[in-house]
């Protein structure tokens, strides 16, 4: 049996738990899931909901006796996790995270003893920022980023890659500056800008009247403004960089669709037009790569059971290196690994 201890059990961490535990039932047992939190509450409900089989109200007790640490605290917090930890992991004991950035989260695991393998990871995936909202479904089909440190052992990983697989979730390594630069854009930007939206329309005098008229145009375009300010506050400190050069493209990107609007009339219809096609046509992509995503998870699950579950077993308890074999490494040639 493997211990696995989840620190911080809001939406991400539940929901781990959730998946896992169900994964653990359905294998005849073969996890132990304890979970941490500052907020004796979420201990509490976290217990109830069956998302962890104990609690423990010291950090430095939860993870002693861990073989794997999840670590799905803010990114804010995180440094400070690992020099909490540090000093109680056990020799051989494996540290991953859920964290939105991945450069500076690196860089923190450096804290972590020598004797430890620290796999950065990102869950893509998320909805309502609660415990209540926790899903054992929420990972299905999603994309895991995985950011192995260097010196992250080869069965930290397998065990890393096990844990994403039993959440039904698919495995996707990346560098770590490549997936913030990533995530800036297609994550990080979009609740910049809803945020931004939001303040906009609402600093003018006829925000008062304009909000009754507010329809799902708007609702749907700010609905990341509803998302905690605190967590994303330190999602963006920590990947200002990458957010900066793409709200620079974005301003660029506005001021030529002004350009357009304030230029001649028959020029700006064929331009604007055009601009909106392509608009049109790549958002259009994205529907496409998801149902293609969701047709090979349907495909998957019409594998018969007992075949799944060896499988799940071998890739989670350590086999799934013995299979493993080339598929280790990238198909471009790379090692899967990063710094």
């Amino acid at each position: 049996m493997q211990h696995v201890t989840i620190v911080g059990l809001g939406l991400i961490g539940g929901s781990i738990g959730l998946a896992l535990h169900r994964w653990s039932t359905q294998n005849g047992n073969a996890l132990h899931l304890t979970g941490f939190d500052d907020d004796m509450g979420k201990q509490s409900r976290a217990k109830q909901m069956g998302a962890v089989d104990d609690t423990e109200w010291s950090l430095s007790k939860a993870v002693s006796s861990a073989d794997v640490v999840i670590v799905a605290t803010p990114v804010g917090v995180m440094k400070e996790v690992f020099e909490n930890i540090g000093g109680h992991l056990k020799t051989g004991a494996i540290v991953t995270d859920t964290g939105s950035t991945k450069t500076d989260v690196l860089e923190w695991a450096k804290l972590l003893p020598s004797q430890v393998s620290f796999v950065g990871g990102h869950p893509m995936a998320g909805k309502a920022e609660s415990l209540e909202a926790a899903d054992a479904d929420l990972f299905n089909g999603a994309t895991w980023v995985v950011c192995p440190s260097v010196t992250a052992s080869e069965s930290a990983i397998r065990n890393v890659l096990g844990i994403i697989a039993a959440t039904n979730a698919e495995a996707f390594f990346a560098d770590p500056v490549e997936h913030d630069g990533y995530v800036a854009g297609i994550s990080h930007l979009p609740f910049l800008v809803a945020a931004t939206l939001v303040d906009a329309v609402s600093s003018d005098p006829s925000w008062r009247d304009m909000k009754s008229l507010a329809s799902s145009g708007f609702k749907d375009t700010t609905r990341l403004a509803l998302g905690s300010p605190a967590m994303h506050r330190d999602i963006l400190l920590t990947n200002g960089p990458a957010v900066v050069r793409w709200i620079d493209q974005m301003i660029a990107s506005l001021q030529r669709s002004k350009s357009l609007i304030q230029g001649d009339q028959e020029v700006a219809s064929n331009e604007l037009l055009a601009f909106l096609d392509r608009a049109q046509d790549e958002r259009a992509k994205v529907e496409v790569l998801k149902g293609r995503s969701d047709e090979q998870q349907t495909e998957g699950s019409s594998l018969e059971s007992q075949t799944m579950s060896d499988q799940m077993s071998r890739m989670f308890l350590g086999g799934f290196g013995r299979k493993r074999g080339k598929e280790g490494r990238r198909t471009d040639g790379q090692d899967r690994r990063s710094g």
